[in-house]
């Protein structure tokens, strides 16, 4: 069995030189607030970082029933305004952030697939995650971030200092992370489907660049599947119209 990963828009997530990343050590959780995420150990680690940097600071993006209790911890520690919560933020405001971050923590003890680690590689951003199922396959360890284990806020918090005290570190695991994610490209899963399915690319005949809109991608994968005798494909809905549409239902 092969496992083809979900893919990055490496084109919309990517470096800007007119971007910097933050004056200080920054760092940034992305996702909803569900207790089971374990955003607590961000937390956690936060705090006991600043006992020898008091300058990091962490983001956290995103909503759900967990916030009351976070912002309730965050105050217990004293972490005042090194915490900021930000709630829904818009698809701009997430890449803006992410490009700034100086990694993105995602604490949680298992997800289907660590997406918020690839939008930020793809941005030239490293990622501090728990080493747990679909976690660890979204981050290579000591290459595009690090891994540490599931509640443990101490390893967690030893990492975010390992970054703050090295700029050029955070530099180096951006690259290799940049490079890691335009593996997971679009362009990139496509051509590994069709060699899976062993059926010859549509593409072959195209430059790269230079195909037609994404809905007549669509339609020209369908037609291929099509004349192999498989199903053809659904309609393609463009995946922030998409993530738009979800979020119109949810209000």
């Amino acid at each position: 069995m092969v496992v083809i990963h979900p893919g990055v828009d490496s084109t919309w997530y990517s470096p800007d030189p007119g971007t910097p990343r933050a004056a200080h050590p920054a760092f940034l959780y992305l996702g909803r607030l569900k207790r089971y995420k374990g955003v607590e150990y961000a937390l956690r680690a936060l705090a006991a970082a600043r006992q020898v940097r008091n300058d990091m600071t962490l983001d956290i993006c995103g909503q759900g029933d967990d916030r009351a209790r976070l912002e309730g911890i965050t105050r217990t520690l004293g972490l005042g305004e090194a915490v900021r919560f930000l709630g829904f933020v818009s698809d701009d405001q997430k890449r803006t952030l992410l490009r700034r971050a100086w990694a993105v923590v995602f604490p949680s003890p298992k997800e289907g697939w660590g997406i918020s680690n690839v939008e930020a590689a793809a941005c030239g951003t490293p990622a501090l995650a728990s080493d747990s199922p679909g976690l660890r396959e979204s981050v290579r360890h000591g290459v595009t971030g690090y891994l540490v284990s599931h509640g443990d806020a101490r390893g967690l918090a030893d990492r975010m200092l390992e970054l703050a005290s090295d700029p050029g570190l955070v530099s180096r695991l951006g690259a290799a992370a940049r490079t890691f994610a335009q593996g997971l490209s679009w362009d990139t899963l496509k051509e590994k489907g069709w060699q899976r399915l062993n059926v010859p690319s549509p593409f072959a005949p195209f430059a790269r660049g230079n195909f037609p809109t994404p809905s007549g991608k669509c339609e020209f994968y369908s037609q291929t599947l099509a004349d192999q005798g498989l199903d053809p494909l659904p309609t393609f809905i463009p995946p922030r119209e998409s993530a738009a549409r979800r979020r119109d239902n949810r209000s």
